[in-house]
């Protein structure tokens, strides 16, 4: 083994063979590869190989189509099999719900260029002769999915990463890491030690024991799955073809085929985590003892629905374990609070599927800066703290796993692992009819339940759900009074120092103002001009600015923003957001409310629209911002947490004859759509510019470097080809729930849906909609997939409520 090396990636597993391959590709070779037992000897040996592409995330399906895409040319690449089988998959569907789930797959998988479509069970019944279709009604086929033999595919990636350069050491533990003062890495194995610049834990089940190594705790908890394999089943050899793999989500299984058997993997609901305190070192090529008891009434459905199963002997029973997270997606990117630490793990039981993709867009990361496609959903910053306690990621994980083949509902607010952090109006906000949702770790009312009306999401559909009707109330009435929603979530951070200034504007696509209490509404961009974070800035003092964003990217924004300080120690971060608690105020009376409960002026003259200033608010330090995401007349109202609940009764109490109302985040996603405003991770991500986004306004070209402005100037030179454009939908009872396929009249799919909401208070269906710049034009005719309908859908002039501002600016 050598002793330096630009790259070292610690497991072995399809995870960390793909990266090595990767890397080889992107040409970088001084990388070693360090395997504690042999190649795949962890998860990835006794794994079934299944190849789907089944996602609700549109850039995870598009991770998962190139995997596929790779495993059907690797062997042509590397001159090593890899026993690809492109049988395709059926999914079974017993109800309408799971029908328009499938529906709704149909139509994702058209925006991304995926073939799929729904089958009627008697089709079914055609592909797989050998099933009971009682209770079907009908299923969903993706003939490009299949099966792999998940050894071979690492082996031929290794042996691609091998012949350009890449070393490869078996039965090499790693002992400990020290993190250097540059950034780089000095790791101890007991094959001698390695240094590096930068290192990757890919280490599967083990990630979590390499994690505690450099201090960092992983929200990743081994579960049990079990597979098992039949005898020889005579049938199968007088079938033409191989059998497409086929799931049962009712039942909750899967069966593929192998050789002259069946493999049968159920998932049951009472799913049992395992070697919580760490997974033993020598835990290599081994499997637990099976737990038959644990499974039974699920094979013994499967037996009812594929007789053959149910007739066939048990030729080997697998029990192997695999590594989840809290939300069953893999951790991706650079650990929070190291330089050079990468993470790449937590695959779970579809390791082998989301293996060629993770390695590609994990070595882009580390070679380019940023993956090519946004990875936001497998980042790990989309987890904070909280994640790590072992009480959570735990009893999430068996949650995930537990309802693995469950209709996956829009709006479904799962309880596992719940709560974690309450902030002090939790109660009192319960207490009013909150219905209360999750975002990063904090509990925040989703909207609230009228007096007889039951306060919980008891109706998960597609379609209409029955607490439209309370939200839309909400909508109106703070459209035409005023309305309070606490959102102490709101991440916040403060940023000082003698070159605050300097590092924020190179930081800040737009331009930071020269007075103090000016909002300013800025992106932070990558150098490809992507749209990194979207913050409000507003400057505090000479040298200090405070910073507002997104409750889920607290981490991801602050993590961006440190890996961007000088060397010098002329800027300092701080985070605030567990310090600092938030009501907002909006509607056109909140002027009269924020006036009965302070003696400063709130008048338009003395405080303007885009511009805070502290103020009192019965004897406790207020600063108060003039914004509103919602697009009306309203302050948000920052304050030491611990004075939260105060000024909430202050107000409560002060706003009862003005008609004030608690509303929640659904009313506000209403609003915000009804003003066309964009949200981070959905409308505007790293994958788009602000001019493809329409978000040229906060872009000031002409003001010194920022990150991203070379990559910005090129593109308004050479112009956009995409745009982000407001439709009006005519729905039926359901509407877009998003990256549903947008076409032509003449039947050509040019764009997807980001986002859509019923806008209450203007009366029309609403969605934000990335299509070609000549479709974006007003007036323009498309046609949206909802749920296996194509509905009209107009582009109009955004925004459709107050075009002018006049209210914001009241």
């Amino acid at each position: 083994m050598k002793d330096r090396a630009q790259v070292v990636i610690i497991g072995g597993g399809v995870g960390g063979c793909s990266l090595a391959y990767h890397l080889s590709e992107l040409g970088w070779t001084d990388v070693v590869l360090l395997e504690k037992g042999e190649l795949t000897s962890g998860s990835t040996w006794h794994a079934a190989g299944l190849c789907a592409q089944f996602n609700a995330s549109r850039n995870i399906t598009r991770l998962l189509m190139y995997s596929l895409e790779l495993y059907r040319s690797l062997e042509a690449k590397t001159g090593q099999a890899v026993d690809f089988h492109e049988v395709g998959s059926i999914r079974l569907a017993s109800n309408t719900d799971r029908l328009d789930e499938y529906r709704w797959a149909c139509s994702r998988a058209a925006g991304v260029g995926l073939e799929a479509q729904l089958l009627s069970s008697a089709a079914i019944a055609e592909r797989w002769p050998m099933i009971n279709t009682d209770g079907v009604i009908g299923g969903l086929w993706m003939p490009t999915d299949g099966y792999v033999d998940p050894s071979s595919i690492a082996m031929a990636m290794a042996a691609g990463a091998k012949a350009k350069g890449i070393e490869i050491n078996r039965q090499t533990r790693v002992t400990a890491l020290q993190e250097k003062p540059d950034g780089g890495w000095v790791i101890e194995t007991d094959k001698g030690s390695i240094e590096c610049e930068v290192l990757v834990n890919a280490a599967g089940m083990w990630a979590p024991r390499i994690g505690r190594m450099a201090g960092v705790d992983l929200p990743i908890t081994p579960l049990e799955h079990h597979m098992i394999v039949t005898s020889a089943i005579p049938a199968l050899k007088e079938l033409p073809a191989e059998l497409p793999v086929i799931r049962d989500p009712d039942w909750s299984f899967y069966v593929r085929q192998e050789v002259d058997g069946l493999i049968v993997g159920p998932f049951e609901k009472k799913a049992k985590s395992w070697a919580t305190d760490g997974v033993p070192w020598d835990f290599e090529g081994k499997l637990l003892e099976p737990d038959l008891d644990r499974i039974q009434d699920v094979l013994l459905k499967a037996g009812e629905r594929i007789e053959v199963v149910a007739n066939a002997g048990i030729a080997r029973i697998v029990n192997g374990p695999d590594g989840y997270t809290p939300d069953g997606r893999c951790l991706m990117g650079w650990t929070p609070g190291f330089r050079s630490f990468f993470q790449l793990s937590g695959f779970s039981i579809f390791g082998i599927v989301s293996g060629g993709g993770a390695g590609r867009f994990a070595a882009e990361w580390i070679v380019d800066g940023q993956p090519s496609v946004d990875m936001w959903e497998l980042d790990i910053r989309r987890f904070g703290p909280w994640a790590s306690e072992r009480s959570y990621h735990e009893e999430r994980s068996l949650d995930v796993y537990g309802h693995e083949y469950s209709i996956a509902f829009p709006h479904e607010e799962r309880p596992a692992g719940r709560p974690q952090k309450k902030d002090a109006l939790h109660d009192r906000l319960v207490e009013r009819g909150a219905v209360m949702g999750f975002k990063f770790g904090w509990e925040r009312p989703l909207w609230f339940a009228p007096p007889g009306v039951e306060r919980e999401d008891h109706s998960l559909t597609f379609r209409t759900p029955d607490w439209v009707s309370h939200v839309a109330a909400e909508c109106r009435t703070v459209r035409e009074r005023v309305g309070v929603l606490d959102q102490s979530s709101f991440a916040k951070y403060e940023v000082s120092g003698p070159g605050a200034r300097v590092f924020l504007e190179r930081l800040c696509a737009n331009r930071l103002s020269d007075v103090i209490g000016k909002i300013v509404i800025t992106q932070m961009l990558t150098e490809r001009g992507g749209i990194e974070c979207d913050l409000t800035v507003v400057r505090t003092g000479e040298n200090s600015y405070y910073l507002v964003g997104a409750a889920a990217t607290q981490v991801h924004d602050f993590e961006w923003i440190v890996r961007h300080l000088p060397g010098d120690a002329s800027v300092s971060v701080e985070n605030l957001t567990e310090s600092r608690g938030v009501l907002s105020i909006a509607g056109p009376r909140s002027r009269e409310l924020l006036a009965a409960v302070t003696s400063d002026d709130v008048a338009n003259d003395a405080f303007p629209w885009m511009t805070a200033r502290t103020i009192d608010i019965a004897g406790i330090s207020v600063f108060a911002m003039r914004i509103s995401y919602l697009g009306e007349l309203g302050w948000e109202l920052h304050h030491a947490i611990e004075h939260l609940v105060d000024i909430y009764e202050v107000l409560v109490a002060a706003g009862e004859p003005l008609g004030l109302i608690d509303f929640g985040y659904r009313a506000l996603d209403s609003m915000r759509m009804e003003k066309a405003y964009r949200l981070w991770g959905g409308d505007i991500s790293a994958d788009f510019t602000p001019w493809e986004a329409g978000m040229d306004m906060f872009v000031k070209l002409d003001k010194q470097e920022f990150i991203g402005r070379d990559a910005l100037v090129h593109q308004k030179e050479e112009g956009i080809t995409r745009s982000l454009a407001c439709v009006t939908v005519d729905c039926g009872d359901a509407i877009p729930l998003g990256n549903e396929a947008i076409r032509t009249l003449d039947e050509e799919v040019v764009g997807y849906v980001s986002a859509a909401e019923r806008g209450h208070v203007v009366g029309e269906v609403i969605a934000l909609a990335y299509v070609p710049v000549a479709l974006a034009t007003s007036g323009t005719t498309l046609e949206i997939d909802i749920l296996g309908e194509w509905r009209t859908a107009t582009v109009v002039d955004a925004p459709l409520f107050d075009p002018q501002n006049e209210r914001l600016k009241a």
